[in-house]
């Protein structure tokens, strides 16, 4: 009994302060709207592959331990390719007016576990400057390797392209006013709570209960006399005023 009366209290709350709790949410998803659409820049990513894996040879079966060898050299390409010695050149190529650490930001190289694939990511607020940046880190690095590790085992699989309806992967609008719902939802519960909590004015009988700990016996209904009556004790002073 006792948990239902505070279930019944609890959406009581809810349901006193559900104008607050609308209110606080809707300003939640507003804002964040607002922020999505017309305040952050939208981003673009244009993305490459390059196999680590030696040049076609006369052998037609593939050495287990060259294998291993490309796989062990993948880790250390993820970090010359987004070293200075490359992307130096990428900016010179491009003429790009940004420094190296700026597009450094910009690059994510990553590849699957046990794979020779490497996946060259860029971002950027043009989808045509990151696929450039892209596809020109890619044939720097091919170009270049040869001479910084002495192999020959890079091949470009895809070049990086922009599609004619071309999306920006952030920022996501509809996922953003999601989660302000969400929070805004939870702010406004959280507030209409706290204000409850602050508020110490007597309401009802159950209130004076719980505060002096003594039981109510009787209350006084506040009783409105008719409007009939209003209107007769009206028209009587009238007449005794214009006597």
């Amino acid at each position: 009994m006792e948990e239902t009366i505070s279930l019944k209290e609890l959406f009581g709350v809810i349901r006193k302060r559900m104008g607050l709790i609308v209110l606080i949410t809707l300003a939640a998803v507003l804002v964040s709207a607002l922020i999505s659409y017309f305040v952050l820049t939208p981003v673009y990513q244009a993305s490459t592959q390059l196999l680590v894996n030696q040049k076609e040879s006369k052998q037609t079966v593939y050495n287990p331990n060259e294998i291993q060898t490309n796989l062990q050299l993948v880790n250390t390409y993820n970090e010359i390719i987004k070293s200075p010695v490359i992307l130096d050149k990428v900016r010179e190529e491009l003429d790009l007016s940004i420094s190296t650490g700026v597009l450094t930001s910009k690059i994510t190289v990553s590849n699957a576990n046990e794979s020779q694939v490497l996946n060259l990511s860029v971002q950027d607020t043009d989808p045509y400057q990151a696929a450039d940046i892209a596809n020109k880190t890619a044939e720097v690095f091919q170009r270049d390797i040869k001479s910084i590790m002495n192999v020959d085992n890079v091949t470009i699989l895809s070049k990086a392209t922009v599609g004619d309806k071309v999306s920006p992967i952030k920022p996501k609008p509809l996922l953003n006013i999601a989660i302000a719902l969400v929070i805004g939802l939870m702010a406004g519960v959280g507030l209409a709570f706290l204000f409850e909590y602050l508020d110490n004015t007597i309401k009802n009988e159950q209130d004076i209960e719980t505060l002096l700990d003594l039981p109510v016996l009787g209350s006084i209904a506040n009783i409105e006399e008719p409007k009939e009556s209003k209107g007769k004790e009206k028209s009587v002073r009238g007449e005794s005023l214009g006597a």
